[in-house]
């Protein structure tokens, strides 16, 4: 696949998670597609997450955690099979009415013209502040 094409598709998943469309949004991944977020032992979701069944839940587990009030995307970088996302987000914790904000950076890895792993690097210790 080209580097548009990648890049493409990153800008169709974005599109779907915003729009809370998981179906749309897997269509774009592979079977086994491996979600690494950033490592953290006070959010729910900061653990490596593997195969379809479990990128659901990962999806479902942050959609019950926070309410996203800013998620943008602020630049792109596509190269070979890779598409580099750069971005802020400003949450609301639902179990402690605290907002987060912090930076982060998306790497999507592609197989087959699909998505084959993501991984998110982020302002851990604003996050864990956000469940303390």
């Amino acid at each position: 696949m080209s580097e548009r094409n990648n890049l493409q598709t990153v800008k169709c998943i974005r599109e779907a998670l915003l729009s809370g469309d998981l179906p749309t949004l897997l269509k774009f991944c592979i079977d086994d597609l491996e979600i690494l977020p950033a490592a953290s032992a006070k959010v729910p979701w900061a653990h490596p997450w593997r195969g379809r069944k479990e990128v659901e839940r990962y999806f479902k587990t942050i959609a019950e955690a926070v309410e996203f009030q800013e998620y943008e995307a602020d630049e792109f970088i596509a190269s070979g099979e890779t598409v580099v996302v750069m971005g802020h987000e400003r949450c609301l914790v639902r179990l402690t009415g605290r907002l987060v904000e912090a930076n982060w950076v998306q790497i999507f890895d592609f197989r087959d013209g699909l998505v084959c792993r993501h991984r998110e690097y982020t302002d851990t210790a604003a996050w864990d502040a956000g469940f303390e």
